[in-house]
């Protein structure tokens, strides 16, 4: 009965959005339970933004769920990618999961993920980038595409990870990344595998939401969380950019765009790590040392609270997506790309301008 409901990808979209939002909202109490009595919560330190020490790990539940949806989601995986998901998937959470424990070397964690990233890669199923006539390119070398995708994967996981820095954040942003990118994939012609991956990490956040802006059972997603949910967004973001033009003729906007309307979808992050790297730099600092220049470090320094600091800079990216994605019907890419420069000098000016004026932080104001 139920494997015969599965196979309707109606029945199967809401079967799979209710079984991941359970499965984190019943995991994640016990993970809590475990940290705790274990001493083996998140401790704050001077660049933290919360005061208390906090059970951390609710990634675990992600992984889980991730793995179960996977299971019963297989028959709609027409690219055979789910056992290179799995095995990816697998590495990470292990890297993570000891990150979150005892720390970890970034060069450690970016062999891991470049690792992570070959295992998905192994497969044969996608085709190189097509670019559609961006830079009057099409389908690149594959060489040169398997050089990009493993580059750009390696930057997504990573500029998501960045974002998870207060209660709220990067859950809300993960949350309008998958709805953006199930929306695509529906439109383009039902890619259902990516569809209902999409909407396992919608059910799987929205509960997790539920006790990471709680007062009394708050916990954080950790390493766990977040570098696995990097990944599935940079599987989504190349399984988008290895699409034939007969799927993204569906689209309203023209293929040569696509790749702006990606970067749309990922603004936050992406302009997050440029700023705050570009910073380090500049400082003559590594590029991982770790600061309070982040974006939500810059609004909580200006004495917002964490649900509305992760509330404002969701509505930035949902706006910076619509107004790219209307722009990318009428503008071609050059025009596109004038716009994206412009968006971009204009988010730098104004971060740089509230942070010049920021209340200096007080570790011992309640921010929750």
């Amino acid at each position: 009965m139920l494997q015969e409901l599965l196979t309707k990808p109606i029945y199967a979209s809401v079967f799979i959005f209710i079984l991941s939002f359970l499965i984190v909202y019943f995991i994640v109490p016990n993970i809590s339970s475990v940290v705790v009595s274990r001493k083996l919560n998140d401790i704050p330190d001077q660049r933290s933004s919360h005061q208390t020490p906090t059970p951390t790990l609710a990634g675990f539940s992600f992984f889980f769920a991730l793995i179960l949806v996977i299971f019963f989601i297989q028959k709609f995986d027409v690219d055979q990618i789910a056992i290179n998901i799995i095995a990816a998937t697998s590495l990470i959470f292990l890297v993570a999961i000891k990150d979150d424990l005892v720390s970890v070397a970034p060069r450690i964690k970016i062999v891991v993920e470049l690792l992570a990233i070959s295992l998905f890669m192994y497969s044969n199923s996608f085709s190189g980038l097509h670019l559609h006539g961006f830079l009057g390119l099409n389908e690149l070398d594959p060489i040169l595409s398997s050089f990009l995708i493993a580059l750009g994967m390696l930057t997504i996981i990573n500029s998501y990870n960045l974002i998870d820095g207060i209660d709220g954040l990067a859950a809300i942003i993960a949350i309008i990344i998958f709805v953006s990118f199930g929306m695509i994939f529906f439109i383009t012609g039902g890619f259902w595998f990516y569809i209902l991956i999409c909407i396992a990490f919608t059910g799987m956040l929205f509960a997790f939401l539920r006790y990471n802006f709680s007062n009394k059972s708050k916990i954080f997603m950790g390493d766990t969380g977040s570098l696995i949910i990097g990944f599935c967004i940079a599987v989504c973001s190349v399984r988008l950019l290895t699409m034939q033009p007969v799927y993204l003729s569906k689209l309203s906007i023209l293929p040569e765009n696509i790749f702006f309307l990606i970067l749309a979808i990922l603004w936050i992050p992406l302009f997050d790590m440029i700023r705050v790297v570009g910073i380090r730099l500049k400082n003559k600092q590594s590029p991982f040392y770790p600061d309070r220049n982040h974006l939500h470090h810059v609004l909580i320094d200006r004495g917002l609270r964490h649900h509305q600091v992760a509330i404002i800079i969701g509505i930035v990216n949902y706006l910076i997506i619509i107004l790219i994605g209307i722009s990318s019907i009428y503008l071609n890419y050059l025009q596109m790309l004038v716009l994206v420069i412009i968006l971009f000098l204009i988010s730098m000016v104004i971060v740089n301008q509230l942070n010049k004026k920021q209340i200096k932080f007080d570790p011992s104001k309640k921010l929750i």
